[in-house]
């Protein structure tokens, strides 16, 4: 239904200012004509001692920040200057209804509010052991490893687990804005939601996926493992069957294994080199709604740089080995994030994990969106970057780009 924008948000404002209803809200995207503080705001009540809150969860392109406003004026007052931020769609769940809202290029506001079948309940708890989108006494842990017969994580396995997490809370954000602004569909029994994890090896985080997507947010989830090795295949089906999950595993290479029907989601995480490129490609090709990409290794565009002579006045930055390879990473998924935009995807760079987990810390995240306001810039751009480092990016050629 279309609404004026001012009705529209007089909606969201009552369910946010509903300190006994609101279940969760998420403000994301922007609107054409400005870009919010923010690139996505999560809203909830918590009880602490000194009484009930809004908390406000901001992030942006690299962490989150939490804030807390006392129940009553001071929550008007935050939610307030909320509401006054950009933000192109509000995704809104109370205990008995759910509202989407989406300002259109015209300024207005697209609006769908449904009636839950049955009233829930409001968590209002602020023990953190909660904050987790996966408990640590989650069967899947001991599954894969992480922890011990007890059920108590291996303190050795403690840097996988926050691995798990992030990987979660990002792939959480992702789906929750798709779904908002209309890029993902529902899924239903009959017509699963199709994910592929390809070169999932021992198959972690696509465990991780399946466990949240479906056990979590209680979407129905076909999931596909890919990798070369028949012993990752025979491992993650036995895994599979102990967790009572409906998961296949294929054997082949990220270029060529045959993932039928169509991938929705497709997920790769610490494909080396070149690897992560296949994966992209395939997703283009595949036309999938959401990508989720961890490069590792950047060998290709690396040697790129030690065999072209650098353009001036850049010399500085190749003169030394470990400055030259550091160059080499950030320009790799530059082009990466610049053809994907090409291609009709909305693509973030973000941090993956934290830098003391890993060197290999950085994820694309790609909405199929179909359009690219600015086109014709983008392509001179990427050719003016690619032009001036003599560069020939592997997913251009995968793409005849």
């Amino acid at each position: 239904m279309t609404s004026t924008l001012d009705a529209a948000l007089a909606l969201v404002r009552e369910a946010l200012l509903d300190a006994d209803g609101l279940v969760r809200a998420v403000a994301s995207g922007r609107r054409k004509t400005a870009v919010p503080a923010w690139r996505r705001v999560e809203v909830r009540y918590v009880d602490l001692k000194s009484g009930r809150h809004l908390q406000l969860t901001s992030y942006d392109a690299t962490q989150a920040h939490t804030a807390n406003h006392a129940a009553g004026a001071e929550a008007a007052t935050a939610v307030d200057l909320l509401l006054a931020e950009p933000f192109g769609n509000w995704h809104v769940e109370t205990a008995t209804q759910t509202h989407q809202v989406r300002v259109t290029k015209r300024g207005e506001a697209l609006v769908s509010s449904k009636a839950r079948a049955e009233a829930v309940a409001v968590e209002h708890d602020h023990d953190r052991s909660k904050d987790r989108l996966l408990p640590l006494d989650d069967p899947l842990y001991r599954a894969l490893g992480l922890a011990g017969a007890d059920g108590r994580i291996k303190p050795t396995r403690m840097a996988k687990v926050r691995q798990v997490e992030e990987f979660l809370r990002l792939l959480d954000a992702t789906v929750a804005d798709a779904r908002a602004t209309g890029h993902l569909r529902r899924p239903t029994a009959e017509d699963p939601l199709r994910v592929v994890d390809l070169g999932c090896g021992n198959a972690y985080l696509t465990f991780a996926a399946q466990r949240y997507l479906g056990g979590v947010l209680g979407l129905p989830v076909a999931m596909t493992g890919v990798d070369v090795k028949e012993q990752s295949r025979e491992h993650n089906t036995r895994v599979a069957a102990e967790l009572g999950l409906q998961a296949t595993f294929v054997v082949g290479s990220i270029a060529d294994a045959v993932v039928e029907p169509a991938p929705e989601v497709v997920l790769a995480l610490h494909a080396c080199d070149t690897a992560t490129d296949e994966a992209l490609a395939r997703a283009v090709g595949w036309e999938s709604a959401l990508v989720l990409a961890a490069p590792c290794c950047h060998h290709d565009i690396a040697a790129q740089l030690r065999r072209e002579e650098t353009p001036s006045p850049y010399g500085e930055l190749t003169r030394h080995g470990i400055l030259r390879e550091r160059l080499a990473d950030t320009l790799t998924d530059a082009l990466r994030a610049s053809l994907m935009r090409l291609q009709g995807y909305r693509v973030d760079v973000v941090q993956f994990v934290g830098s003391e987990h890993t060197p290999r810390n950085t994820m694309l995240r790609g909405v199929r969106t179909g359009s690219d306001a600015a086109r014709e810039q983008s392509e001179r751009d990427y050719d003016a970057l690619v032009a001036e480092w003599h560069l020939q990016p592997r997913l251009a050629a995968l793409l005849g780009a």
